[in-house]
């Protein structure tokens, strides 16, 4: 087999892989289980993930990822590997050449640990993307024209907000608040209100599953179950939608926050296309309910979410390595 194009989005919940002419290959969560006694990797992925707050003592859940970058480069490493060669990238003739994105703002030596563990996989070149903008693209957004594109990427670690015109960035942020906070949120508001502790888990299908940011409803309710913090037996309580926008209100303020940032600096003619275009949400945070209603009141601007959300920006890769003279070389 000859060798094929890949991108990655490596990102802080789930890490995608698409294969030039064939689609997205792979998806499955940024999670590596290790043996803390004999630090030998027990599984990688959608295996480790169901491990996940499950496991004896010694065996370890870890995410490599922190906040869209790399925590932890040897297990990152370790993980890219399991990955590629689970797509049988080894058998490709030539060394492939990989796309990998990260988040906008991060420091040069954040940007070169990513670029280093795609190398470490044997990969032949390496191009590095920004998200917000390969979201773009992947959104079917058109951001070679001279008229504004506005996107709000909420992964697990990022938020990426930015503005494009002529394929590139006019003005953007990016801040450490997104899918990973919004679980943090309401795990903290049923510790600190019901003296219930629930795992990141739990979390994670509360919001996917029932929570809303935006006019929550209170005759909305949701079973949890739990350990009673005070008594250490497991114990179930009884939620409302209401209480679960009480428990993202500050987080998803600061995204609110971010993004009149964003538009304040964004300059008077392409915020005339804003208005006309609107705003594409992408990312897994994207489906939070009532987020798009929330964030057309505060930023006056029609907000839209993307096709598919959750894979927008390694759909982006592959529209990308389709243009290789896109693809800018670091």
């Amino acid at each position: 087999m000859l060798s094929k194009d890949i991108g990655i989005d490596l990102g802080t919940a789930n890490v995608l892989i698409y294969i030039k002419g064939q689609g997205i290959v792979l998806n499955e969560p940024s999670i590596v289980a290790i043996d803390t006694e004999t630090k030998k990797v027990i599984a990688v992925g959608t295996e480790a993930n169901e491990m996940l707050g499950r496991t004896p003592g010694k065996i370890k859940s870890i995410r490599p990822m922190k906040d869209g970058v790399i925590a932890d480069f040897e297990i990152t490493e370790i993980m890219l590997n399991t990955f590629i060669k689970k797509i049988k990238c080894k058998s490709f003739i030539t060394r492939p050449r990989i796309l990998i994105c990260c988040p906008s703002n991060i420091t040069p030596v954040e940007k070169n640990a990513i670029k280093e563990a795609a190398e470490r996989t044997g990969a032949r070149k390496v191009f590095i993307e920004e998200e917000p903008k390969v979201a773009a693209i992947g959104a079917g957004m058109d951001i070679s024209k001279p008229t504004a594109n506005m996107v709000i990427d909420i992964g697990g670690g990022t938020t990426d907000i930015a503005v494009l015109s002529l394929n590139d960035i006019v003005t953007s942020a990016s801040i450490r608040v997104a899918g990973n906070v919004f679980n943090q949120d309401i795990v903290k508001y049923i510790r600190d209100k019901y003296k219930l502790l629930i795992g990141d888990r739990t979390a994670e299908e509360i919001k996917i599953n029932f929570a809303s940011c935006y006019k929550g409803d209170k005759k909305e309710t949701l079973e949890v179950k739990g350990r009673n913090l005070i008594t250490g037996l497991p114990h179930m309580i009884t939620i409302t939608q209401e209480e679960t926008e009480e428990a993202l209100k500050d987080s998803v303020y600061k995204i609110v926050k971010a993004a009149t940032g964003v538009l304040e600096q964004t300059p008077p003619e392409l915020s005339a296309d804003i208005v006309n275009k609107g705003i594409v949400l992408t990312g897994g945070g994207a489906m939070l309910k009532g987020l798009t209603d929330l964030l057309n009141k505060e930023l006056e601007v029609p907000v839209l979410i993307a096709d598919t959300p959750l894979t927008c920006v390694v759909e982006g890769t592959g529209v990308l390595l389709e243009r290789p003279s896109d693809l800018e070389e670091d």
